[in-house]
């Protein structure tokens, strides 16, 4: 066979190997992934039985990966202690090594039979979790079946002269051998994968038990290297779970690496078949570190702060909730006030960016209001807290009234942040996505009332801020302009559908759904113009009209019973 043939099928069978290895995580997390959550978020009451649990959810996700990423999500959000959450990776590491050990057996059936039942699973399914078992069980059998290939396509080259040489290169440069491993490992996002080929290529003698040891040693640090980049997004304490598992993998492959060659000796005395000698080195590998930094968990997430301490306070927290200012309340209110009125500039840029997503087809635009939807949700929280602490002092009438309509004001704006990362950016997506797009004057119209809330929004900010009462008024009756829209454009828009027009029949729930939501954003815009007509008494408890003498049911309007 040709080599570049040999190359192509090589590369051909180690990416069924990944997409079968992609199959059985995303299978595991749709059908149990909820379960999973549970038992990592439960089981950290003690080192050994968070290492357990982190063996097992890697038994079943196959990705250690995965089980980092849930891990450093729980760090982050403080649901498991950063001590504990080490634990679970060390034990993850153990999982993805016995995960190997599995894959390493030799049963060619196993492969057709999980290829046919997984098929058989999915196409029967209906509910999601049954779908979900089929793709894991069919990603199994794709694994087994590209490990086969794989041996296959590695058997020829048990001759070939040229692998010899570069082996031998390997052999004398260790360092480089493990470089190449963890740079394959982090490329495929698999130090699984990586190790499985090591084994394969071991097995068909192309590999001594010395370069084999280092490319171990070295997938394991590439497979620490992805989860680290993954949780890059979730905060430092997310970060220094994958970087103290990262450091823990460095030492131990710096480790194997000096004594590599008394270590392939043990190993050849003791295994005299070179892919078992690699299954076992791995376990090994990951076995030993486990029980090292087990106990020295308390220690390396000690360490992991020191390099990566927390953050000065950036755009993402409160930059005007002083606390000092608590014991004067006018100040604090201020500084409240002024924290919200920034909670209302991201809702602004949410608006604006979730128009652009909506009528210029901008898939960026939608998915920026998603990330900064968050930011809502975390300065809502801080204002509130802090008009908590507040309410504790001494505070006279006027004061609890403002620290009121502080609160009720951010409230409303992290519902508005909501319904328009749930409700427009999600719209707008699923338009793009599907290839959709409005009649131009559906377009008009959407834009038009777009356009309006944000102005709305605007207006509601200088009614919170100087409260003053004309302006509020002006705002008020701003929802009813609204209104109207709303109900001219669903008008316009089922006349649309009437004559059969392509792209309205196409957008029109997507349409009407806008239509609610804008609706129900300029309800909240106009809550803060509430307090101030209402202490004027310019405001209405009720938009019904006084009582009307009754009339039966079917009776015409303006007939006597």
């Amino acid at each position: 066979m040709h080599p570049t043939v040999q190359f192509i099928d090589l590369l051909a069978a180690a990416a069924l190997l990944l997409w079968g290895l992609r199959l059985i995580r995303t299978g595991v997390m749709r059908a149990f992934g909820a379960t999973l959550r549970l038992w990592i978020s439960r089981g950290t009451r003690n080192r050994l039985l968070a290492a357990l649990w982190g063996m097992l959810a890697t038994l079943g996700l196959q990705s250690s990966t995965a089980t980092a990423v849930i891990t450093g999500s729980f760090a982050a959000r403080g649901i498991v202690p950063a001590p504990m959450a080490q634990a679970v990776m060390l034990g993850a590491n153990l999982g993805t090594a016995l995960v190997a050990a599995i894959l390493s057996v030799d049963l060619h059936w196993v492969a057709s039979l999980c290829i046919l039942a997984g098929v058989a699973t999915f196409s029967v399914a209906q509910a999601t979790r049954g779908r979900g078992i089929g793709r894991a069980v069919l990603g199994l059998g794709i694994m087994l079946l590209a490990l086969r290939l794989m041996a296959e396509v590695t058997a020829p080259l048990q001759g070939s002269a040229t692998v010899a040489l570069v082996i031998a290169g390997l052999g004398e440069a260790p360092l480089i051998a493990a470089i190449l491993a963890a740079g394959l490992a982090v490329a495929s996002s698999s130090s699984l994968a990586v190790v499985l080929l090591v084994m394969i290529l071991a097995t068909a003698g192309v590999v001594g038990p010395e370069p084999a040891l280092a490319l171990v040693a070295g997938a394991n640090v590439g497979g620490a290297v992805t989860p680290w980049l993954a949780v890059s997004a979730e905060g430092p304490a997310a970060r220094r779970i994958t970087l103290g598992n990262l450091a823990v993998r460095m030492v131990g492959a710096a480790a194997v690496l000096l004594l590599a060659e008394p270590l392939a000796d043990l190993l050849a005395t003791a295994i005299a078949d070179p892919g078992l000698q690699v299954i076992v080195a791995h376990l090994g590998f990951s076995a030993v570190l486990l029980v090292v930094f087990l106990p020295l968990a308390g220690v390396l997430c000690r360490l992991m702060e020191r390099l990566l301490p927390e953050p000065a306070e950036s755009g993402r927290g409160a930059e005007y909730l002083d606390e000092s200012l608590l014991d004067t309340p006018g100040m604090a209110l201020a500084v409240a006030a002024r924290e919200t009125l920034r909670v209302g500039d991201i809702i602004g840029t949410m608006l604006e960016r979730s128009r652009q997503a909506l009528l210029q087809n901008d898939e960026v635009a939608a998915l920026e209001v998603a990330r900064l939807e968050p930011d809502v949700d975390l300065l809502t929280e801080a204002i509130k807290l802090y008009i908590t602490r507040l309410s504790r002092a001494e505070l006279d009438e006027a004061d609890v009234a403002r620290a009121n309509e502080i609160t009720s004001f951010a409230i409303n704006l992290e519902h508005m942040g909501d319904i328009i990362e749930n409700g427009i950016a999600e719209a707008a997506l699923k338009k793009i996505r599907k290839r959709l797009a409005f009649s131009s004057e559906g377009a008009a119209e959407l834009a038009e009332v777009h356009d309006r809330t944000i102005a709305n929004l605007r207006l509601a900010q200088a009614v919170f801020l100087g409260r003053d009462a004309d302006l509020a008024r002006q705002l008020v009756e701003s929802k009813v302009e609204i209104r109207r829209l709303e109900a001219l454009s669903a008008e316009r828009h089922l006349g649309r559908l009437r004559a059969g027009r392509p792209e309205a029949m196409e957008t029109s729930t997507i349409h009407l759904d806008l239509l609610r939501d804008l609706k129900r954003l300029n309800a909240h815009v106009t809550s803060a113009a509430h307090p101030i007509l209402t202490e004027i008494g310019a405001l209405r408890e009720s938009r019904m009209r006084k009582q009307v003498p009754p009339r039966r049911l079917g009776q015409p309007q303006g007939t006597k019973a």
